[in-house]
């Protein structure tokens, strides 16, 4: 596991608590600002995927 995919999925799960503490206090913007935060974690450990993907396939 590399750096971009330990990132990614932190920030993918602090946008996923984000979310829900948005919907608990009724915050739109919150819940928004998880949502996006989400997805910039899943897109940043799909980067480190396709690194590990790399990296595997030029070792062989």
């Amino acid at each position: 596991m590399n750096k971009d995919q330990v990132k990614g999925t932190l920030k993918d799960a602090a946008g996923k608590v984000q979310e829900q503490a948005g919907k608990l206090t009724g915050s739109t913007e919150q819940q928004l600002k998880g949502l996006n935060k989400q997805v910039q974690g899943q897109a940043q450990k799909a980067v480190g995927d396709v690194k590990e993907v790399f990296k595997d396939a030029t070792h062989k």
